[in-house]
């Protein structure tokens, strides 16, 4: 990552220091919520299907995976495929760039103050990051989430707007918006950890056992070496793969509580053991704990890879190398 003698380098020679470093924060944070953006986008159809499925939607719960990817275009139309995509954005922005912004400053952090470096401080900067992330931005992805698993013709909420303003005065004010938050932080520690970490890690390895064959100079610093466009879609989709699988259990229960009053076995899922009980006892392991999985793998590899493929571009863009 760059370091703060590169970001000098690349700044207008012309601005006094802190003006330089306040321009590579907000380029460090545009990066990564163009990379967010990017990469949800690149899936937000089988992110609908997700939902359905993990919740037991009851117009979708006897179908599969394909199937409901056919079925929502007929009921919905094929704009059905997006929906709730537009709190996603609302939500993803902010999201990718304080999760990949705070990657890099935990990274710095943990190796320069608290002397961990080596690949447990990949691992535990990426946990931290998703985690500052979450909590940032948890009420949008809460909201993102009512409207996905909303059929047409069963409408409770009209829009983003519709929705803060009733979960607000039917759900306990501001608590509301933060059900179903410890699930999330739990899964989100293993998830985004073993994200950057898998990623990380298959990128030193590459550029430093075949730099000729993996890597190429930075176009913005030729001094730095990146991975091949290729090379980047490929360790971000097997870093996608191992955190979802990690994760996946948590995931579930977490979309079960953030849903609340609109699904009928509502009361069973206040807390996060709860709700992991109900489901196993409920539906089981593959059809409850694990439901959808299949759907996942599909979604998580290609949204990883472009969402660090992305970020990899857009800091040389950005000049951050």
């Amino acid at each position: 990552m760059a370091t703060e003698a590169t970001v000098n380098s690349t700044a207008s020679p012309g601005l006094p220091t802190p003006a330089r470093k306040e321009y590579y924060w907000l380029r460090s944070f545009a990066a990564g919520g163009i990379a967010g953006c990017c990469a949800k986008t690149t899936i937000a159809p089988l992110d609908r299907v997700k939902i359905l499925l993990q919740a037991h939607n009851p117009h979708y719960k006897d179908l599969g995976v394909f199937a409901t990817l056919c079925s929502v275009p007929q009921k919905e139309g094929y704009l059905g495929l997006y929906k709730g995509n537009g709190a996603m954005m609302v939500r993803i922005f902010p999201y990718g760039a304080i999760q990949f912004m705070a990657f890099d400053q935990y990274k710095k952090l943990l190796s320069k103050k608290l002397g961990i470096s080596g690949h447990v401080h990949r691992l535990m900067a990426g946990s931290m990051a998703g985690i500052t992330a979450v909590i940032c931005t948890y009420p949008l992805d809460v909201i993102r989430v009512r409207l996905a698993f909303q059929v047409k013709g069963h409408h409770r909420y009209t829009g983003i707007i519709h929705a803060f303003q009733t979960i607000y005065k039917s759900e306990g004010g501001v608590s509301g918006f933060y059900r179903g938050l410890m699930p999330t932080v739990i899964g989100m520690a293993p998830y985004a950890g073993f994200s950057f970490f898998t990623f990380g890690t298959l990128k030193s390895l590459g550029l430093s056992h075949a730099p000729t064959l993996l890597g190429r100079p930075s176009s913005d610093n030729p001094e730095v070496l990146v991975l091949k466009t290729h090379v980047n879609l490929l360790c971000g989709g097997i870093a996608g793969a191992i955190a979802q699988t990690i994760s996946y259990p948590l995931d579930v229960a977490r979309r079960r509580m953030q849903l609340g009053s609109i699904l009928p076995d509502s009361k069973k899922c206040l807390t996060l053991s709860n709700t992991l009980k109900h489901v196993y006892t409920t539906y089981g392991v593959k059809k409850g704990l694990y439901r959808g999985l299949s759907l996942n793998y599909i979604r998580c590899i290609p949204s990883q890879a472009v969402a660090f493929t992305t970020y990899e571009f857009m800091k040389q863009t950005l000049h951050l190398n």
